[in-house]
């Protein structure tokens, strides 16, 4: 009995460890196209989800991921592959000083597999050019480095209108 129940108390840890998004943005998903048509679950589709930099008002990013389909993918077991496109704009006035940033702070994270695998974004400053640098990579390696996609944002007056 104790076993089965350190057992339960590990996978809740875990699971709560790969949902929980620690001060990261929640992405609104905003459409899927089909890419691949599958006889038997869901069609392969690019899936693309907005979400807005939490520490920087006035910038928002939109994610283009790849998912599987088929029988994998429709009942949540299949791994999707780490194939994704980011962009990034000023959308309103930043206030924040930018000098004050966080190096590297993550800014999104998306799971693409049941286990472990995810997409994440951080941000960094460009300070000699005052832009703010968006970087999406997923943490499963291949061919000895990770896919990414990187974004950029000048920081520019905003008129008001």
């Amino acid at each position: 009995m104790k076993r089965n129940a350190g057992g339960k108390l590990l996978l809740c840890a875990v699971l709560a460890l790969t949902t929980l998004g620690g001060g990261v943005a929640r992405a609104d998903d905003i459409g899927c196209i089909s890419t691949a048509f599958r006889l038997i679950g869901k069609n392969d589709k690019v899936c693309v989800s907005a979400f807005d930099d939490p520490k920087v008002p006035g910038v928002a990013c939109h994610i283009a991921q790849a998912k599987t389909g088929g029988l994998g993918g429709t009942i949540g077991l299949a791994e999707d592959p780490s194939r994704f496109s980011i962009a990034c704009r000023q959308i309103g006035p930043i206030t924040v000083d930018i000098d004050k940033l966080g190096e590297n702070e993550e800014v999104y994270s998306d799971r693409t597999s049941i286990f472990f695998k995810k997409t994440h974004v951080y941000r960094t400053v460009d300070k000699k050019r005052n832009t703010l640098v968006y970087v999406a990579i997923s943490d499963k390696l291949i061919d000895g480095s990770p896919q990414n996609s990187i974004s950029t944002v000048p920081v520019m007056p905003w008129a008001a209108r």
